[in-house]
């Protein structure tokens, strides 16, 4: 049985890309929901994805008009897709997130009172830089939520809004900022586990000042990330204290790990890794504050400076013109935070 859903995967892969396993995904993907996949990779890559992909699978290019205007190209893919959409309700995907079908239908019950739905990623493989980059996810988990690389979306609720800003570096977290200043309701699915494929170590590297870039567009948090380094040059504390500083940001990690389940797919060893990715964003996050004064942190040949809007900002565009109070199809309240499966487990 396929759901009333479109799944929606922006693109873009220039030379070789692991399109054999992809395509393998989607093979399954396509017997339980409408797959779109908009993709601004080169011609010869394009073509190559069409011959490995299954049938079903629509397979678009980006709207050029959203291209002509420069920007994130993954917001380009996102807009296209949603506006090519055959359904109302919609999941949006990176190319590395790999659902099975009882998430896939979680997110969806969850979009049915609901205009977001922001489940839980989590790592399939563990190389080292998958085990340190969960070490920030379980920070988030501590604190708050975490960002993943795939949401769930009332299509008529971001559309109302006209879309969002392709001009902003942290696309997830203007996409959600759009939709809640528009009056959706989000669901945080904290115990919704979808999990991901690492990317190379080379790759990571590459995204280390990007992602802490990312900061800027939470002020409180990049205050705190700035001020590590030179808390402890200034402090030039002993080894012992910084050993029990290390100790107590494990603690903190941990209990992201423990928090809504997340024991079930975080490792008993993944809080170790938290003091090395906070050492990182500590480094990073001046390197991130230098790419700023340059003009904004380099992405697909240029610069993109802003990271993303303030929902403040977003809410005060939209009711200039008039959108605003969206109310979710059958909810007549924010939905609770989810607790089971759709099987009960």
């Amino acid at each position: 049985m396929q759901y009333a859903a479109e799944y929606i995967l922006p693109l873009k892969w220039n030379g070789a890309g692991p399109v054999t396993e992809l395509a393998h995904y989607l093979r399954d993907l396509v017997r339980w929901i409408d797959v779109t996949v908009v993709d601004g990779s080169d011609e010869p890559s394009f073509d190559r994805h069409s011959r490995a992909f299954p049938p079903e699978v629509r397979h678009l290019r980006p709207d050029p008009d959203l291209v002509r205007r420069g920007g994130n190209g993954k917001v380009h893919g996102v807009l296209t897709g949603l506006a090519a959409a055959r359904h109302e309700l919609v999941v949006i995907a990176d190319d590395d997130v790999r659902y099975r079908r009882p998430e896939l239908q979680w997110v969806l019950e969850l979009l049915e009172e609901s205009d977001l739905v922001r489940p839980q990623n989590y790592f399939a493989r563990l190389p080292w830089h998958a085990r340190w980059d969960t070490g920030r996810t379980l920070l988030n988990r501590a604190f708050s939520s975490d960002y993943p690389g795939t949401l769930g979306v009332r299509r008529s609720t971001l559309l109302a809004a006209g879309g969002y800003c392709a001009d902003a570096l942290f696309e997830n977290l203007e996409l959600i900022r759009t939709v809640k200043a528009a009056g959706g309701v989000e669901a945080r699915a904290d115990d919704l586990f979808v999990a991901r494929l690492p990317c190379s170590s080379r790759h990571f590297a590459r995204q280390r000042v990007r992602q802490a870039y990312d900061s800027f567009a939470q002020p409180g948090r990049l205050a705190v990330e700035l001020g590590l380094l030179p808390a402890v040059l200034l402090a030039r504390p002993a080894p012992r204290h910084l050993a029990l500083a290390g100790l107590a940001v494990v603690a903190v990690a941990e209990v992201g790990r423990r928090r809504r389940g997340g024991r079930h797919v975080f490792g008993p060893t993944a809080a170790l890794w938290a003091p090395a990715w906070l050492l990182e964003r500590a480094v990073c996050s001046w390197l991130a504050v230098a790419s700023r004064a340059r003009g904004g942190v380099r992405y697909a040949g240029g610069r993109m400076l802003l990271a993303a809007h303030p929902e403040r900002y977003l809410r005060a565009q939209l009711e200039q013109r008039g959108v605003g109070g969206v109310v979710p199809a059958g909810a007549t309240s924010p939905p609770a935070a989810p607790t089971r499966g759709p099987s009960g487990k």
